[in-house]
């Protein structure tokens, strides 16, 4: 069952809020935990505990198999407690020097360093690897899919995840949660998919829609919103892939971005079999900086060279596994060996790849091979690019249920707090309810793999629209009870205050190609070049000048273009540069630009375009512009057969010594579609602002790293549920956040809004209601009818430290 959110409820009523602010910086908060169970705490326990309380060794009625028997004591009684190493009859026993008491009774005593390790683990709350135990395995995870019957209808509740939840309620007598409120649900929704706080406006209209329906027609267009989707779970996945825009390998090139892939991936919405079958056997290097991991400076542990990064991060991403453990000995918690794990690593490997047990070279050659051999085997005599091929394959083959069952089962816990199977790289774990996982993997796979339709069907569950539960310290964790309070991410927190305050910054990384929008007309222009084939090969270095002219009545209002230059621009409006393109790593980009300088009468454009690479590649053109008159009749330019190239160069002001005389029909390219992909994934071409640059597109700083956001030089599939307290103290007292507060308070300082509509304003932009009538009495009398700015401040501060605001509930 989930684990306890340890917070009160959230009051309603805030009019004593000004005497509460210094209490809601201590909640809520944890300290980091540093032993490691896996290799710490077990070898030690095995060491010296396993003759006499493990396996089937009971004496004095104490079994140390599980936690669970662990806690449960011996026959006179409890011998540990979590937190509280000091009182553990556990460790005294261990330190003790009466020869009646002492642990283990004979043989050599716990060293002292090893006692310090146990002394921590305690403290630390003894932590243990889910469904490990030192005695005989019980349970061993299906590998195909499983096609579960679905529990009759009860109360009407026809959706089939809440047939099973039901039925599993009533198993183990569990009270259903009651509805989730319909400003409550469209905050969820909005936040769960997008990452962003719904507007006021959205709000209202929300809760005043009749329609039944309402609610599924709230899930199927928040999901529409395809940039806003994909910029909010691009943080997801970065954590996921270990994809960052800055930090170890970036610089020295010991590591390489899969940005542009995984974002035009999730704009389009790719099938997940597709995209795992991109990133294990890449078919261009913009995906391949997932298999290739990093190349770290100096010599490293032998499980850390890439070959066993490889082995440890399929593993772990798609299968749900942890192979850290194999990857240096047979594991201590859980089936998986030394030689599954160099097999995987040896799939990878461009050379005959030697086994390390504990760093130390053994002589023997690791062979490629897949884990689970029952689906098949990859070739261990084939190149590289086919053995990863062979890889892939295995891994999306649809027989292969783990695949599917590991990634329903991140989105569950997304969604709901907690996983079906927890933690989710813990999938040799028995799950709370192994029908729920098997129906919504089976499913998934039936849809087509879509990531959006699995979301769209546990959000449309009863379950998922229920009001979040609180359990009870002595609560069984394994038991769910429905879904939990989730703690905002560190984007999403940067997301609401940039929203809440209009400080976001002017400019995302350049990295990240912002993608389509939603409801953008579709572009009319078209790939042009010298020549029609020169979307199958053309010589690197090719560089011509494309141009065309435009005549307009009189000077525009606005006017904007997007295009794309595979492999470089410079574009010139009548002799002045605008813009210019460099070739990017990861492939060619759509990019955006103001067209400035054009005025009434004839207007010369031209884009200067050159071939990169270091062979013979494809090389095309594409640009499209909206022009704004000021009678509102808007001019398009679109490249196509109208246009002209020659192969003279104008200078860099963009213009020519001599009008060229060989001014040529531009060709429209015979294959565009080896840029469909670069184009599903250009920014929207509109006059209209850019969408709000968003904290997933924008380097880690001191205000998202003290909210959690990972360095991401590890996979991480989960962030912590809750900050440190040192965390909490750099983030009440960091200049970062204040600054930002203070420019939002001088911003809606200048509005001059009365108290009462000021107070709104904010609590329906950050918590998506108004205020209650205690709460602006309160807050009334202590901004006073002309609020200053520094009060205003202080009003944000009390909002955005709420749990009503940190926690997506």
């Amino acid at each position: 069952m989930p684990r306890s959110v340890k917070t009160a409820p959230v009051r309603e009523d805030l009019s004593l809020l000004p005497r509460l602010l210094p209490l809601l910086l201590l909640a809520p908060v944890t300290a980091s935990a540093e032993v490691d169970f896996a290799h710490q705490v077990v070898p030690i326990l095995k060491e010296h505990c396993s003759k006499c309380h493990m396996e089937g060794a009971k004496k004095g009625g104490l079994s140390m198999n599980t936690r669970e028997t662990l806690l449960e004591g011996s026959e006179n009684g409890a011998i540990v407690e979590p937190g509280k190493a000091h009182e553990s009859l556990l460790l005294e026993s261990i330190l003790t020097d009466d020869k009646v008491e002492r642990m283990p009774p004979k043989g050599p005593r716990v060293p002292a360093d090893q006692a310090e390790i146990l002394r921590q683990w305690i403290d630390e709350g003894m932590k243990w690897q889910p469904g490990f135990s030192f005695g005989e395995q019980s349970y061993e995870p299906p590998l195909k899919p499983r096609h579960p019957e679905l529990p009759a209808v009860a109360d009407g509740r026809e959706h089939p995840v809440d047939r099973l939840i039901d039925a599993y309620f009533v198993n183990k007598k569990v009270t259903r949660p009651q509805p989730l409120g319909d400003a409550a649900f469209i905050r969820r929704i909005t936040l769960d998919f997008t990452g962003l706080l719904p507007t006021p406006e959205a709000i209202d209209a929300f809760v005043a829609d009749k329609a039944p329906d309402k609610r599924a027609k709230l899930i199927e267009s928040t999901l529409a919103r395809d940039t806003d989707y994909a910029e909010h779970w691009l943080s997801f996945w970065n954590d996921l892939l270990r994809n960052d825009y800055q930090g170890t390998g970036y610089i020295d090139g010991g590591r390489s971005p899969i940005t542009g892939w995984l974002y035009e991936s999730l704009v389009s919405n790719k099938p997940y079999d597709e995209f795992a079958r991109e990133l294990l056997a890449p078919p261009t290097p913009a995906s391949r900086g997932f298999i290739d991991g990093i190349q770290w400076r100096g010599s490293v542990n032998a499980s850390q060279v890439r070959e066993i990064q490889f082995s440890q991060s399929v593993s772990q991403t798609f299968l749900g596994l942890n192979m850290k453990c194999a990857s240096c000995h047979d594991s201590f918690v859980d089936r998986w060996k030394l030689d599954e794990a160099y097999g995987l690593a040896a799939i990878y490997a461009e050379q005959p790849l030697e086994i390390a047990r504990c760093d130390k070279p053994t002589g023997r050659m690791a062979k490629p091979g897949w884990i689970f051999p029952e689906l098949g085997e990859v070739d261990a005599n084939a190149p590289q690019p086919e053995r990863l091929k062979q890889l892939a394959g295995l891994m999306t083959h649809p027989e292969n249920g783990r695949f599917t069952r590991t990634i329903v089962n991140r989105l569950w816990h997304r969604l709901m707090g907690r996983g079906i199977v927890h933690p989710v790289d813990a999938m040799d774990t028995e799950p709370w309810n192994e029908d729920l996982l098997d129906f919504l993997a089976v499913r998934f796979a039936e849809d087509g793999y879509d990531l959006k339709k699995a979301l769209a069907f546990i959000a449309s569950s009863e379950i998922y629209q229920s009001q979040p539960v609180v359990t009870a310290e002595n609560a069984d964790q394994n038991v769910f009870r429905g879904p939990l309070a989730k703690r905002m991410s560190a984007e999403q927190f940067v997301d609401a205050v940039w929203t809440l305050t209009g400080t976001a910054p002017d400019k995302a990384s350049d990295a990240v190609p912002r993608g389509k929008g939603a409801g953008a007309a579709p572009l009319t222009a078209r790939w042009i070049w010298s020549q029609a084939s020169a979307s199958a090969s053309m010589p690197s270095g090719h560089t011509i000048t494309l141009g065309t002219e435009v005549t307009l009545p009189s000077a525009p209002a606005a006017a904007k273009a997007v295009f794309i230059a595979d492999n470089e621009a410079e574009i010139f409006i009548n002799g002045r540069s605008v813009v210019r393109e460099t070739a990017h790593p990861e492939g060619p980009r759509g990019v955006s630009v103001d067209l400035q300088g054009l005025r009434a009468g004839k207007n010369s454009i031209l884009a200067v375009v050159r071939n990169g690479g270091s062979g013979p590649n494809p090389a095309g053109f594409l640009l499209e512009g909206r022009i704004e008159m000021p009678d509102g009749k808007p001019v398009t330019i679109a490249s196509g057969p109208s246009w002209k190239w020659t192969s003279s160069l104008p200078d860099e002001k963009g213009r020519f010594a001599r009008a060229p005389q060989d001014w040529q029909p531009a060709q429209v390219l015979a294959n565009p579609g080896v840029w469909d992909r670069f184009v599903a994934a250009m920014p929207p071409l509109s006059s209209e602002p850019a969408p709000m640059v968003r904290a997933s597109l924008v380097p880690s700083d001191m205000l998202m790293r003290a909210l959690g956001r990972p360095n991401r030089e590890q996979i991480v599939s989960m962030r912590p549920d809750n900050i440190t307290t040192l965390e909490a103290i750099d983030l009440a007292n960091g200049e970062q956040l204040a600054g930002l507060l203070k420019k939002g308070a001088a911003d809606l300082h200048a509005l001059r809004k009365p108290t009462p509509e000021l107070i709104d304003h904010v609590f329906m932009r950050a918590l998506g209601r108004r205020a209650t009538a205690s709460e602006k009495n309160g807050l009334g009398s202590t901004l006073g009818m002309q609020p200053t700015t520094q009060a205003i401040e202080d009003l944000l501060w009390m909002v955005i430290l709420l749990p009503e605001f940190q926690f997506v509930r």
